[in-house]
């Protein structure tokens, strides 16, 4: 794990995780849940950095049933899907607290919208910088290059 920036805490058995664990993966990914011969297997959650979960009954490694569930709460169905299908292209948390009055509009499902820093570009896992080419997180952390050219982090990617 030493090789991948990944973390694990729980047990292991020659070597290999085992039984009920935490493994983070380097972009924050977590897994919690049981893990046998190194593998997912049997009930785990995968939560990610942007606060959705993905909940699932593991079989060596891959999800055999499943449910996720966005930041803000709203639980993905892949049957009779309604959310913005067209028909109706509220946003989760108007469809929850209702329509902001008159002349008020709400751009992103959050409410209120991230500050995104000037001069960058909201990128869906965080901020990007053209000038330097470099991906923060929405903390501001670096996460990484836009190529293989730009030398590493320089400790003003977006500020």
């Amino acid at each position: 794990m030493e090789v991948t920036g990944s973390r694990y805490s729980g047990n292991t058995v020659r070597g290999r995780m085992e039984g009920q664990g935490s493994y983070t993966l380097l972009t924050g990914t977590e897994y919690r849940g049981t893990l046998r011969d190194g593998m997912f297997d049997g009930e785990g959650e995968l939560v990610f950095p942007n606060g959705g979960r993905y909940w699932a009954v593991w079989h060596r490694g891959v999800p055999t049933q499943g449910k996720y569930t966005f930041a803000d709460g709203l639980k993905y169905k892949d049957k009779k899907w309604h959310y913005c299908d067209g028909y109706d292209r509220r946003f989760y948390t108007e469809i929850c607290s209702g329509l902001k009055p008159a002349g008020i509009s709400q751009l992103t499902n959050l409410d209120t919208p991230r500050k995104i820093p000037e001069g960058c570009y909201d990128c869906g896992d965080g901020f990007y910088n053209p000038e330097t080419r470099v991906i923060v997180d929405y903390k501001l952390r670096f996460l990484r290059n836009a190529d293989n050219n730009i030398p590493k982090q320089t400790g003003d990617e977006c500020k």
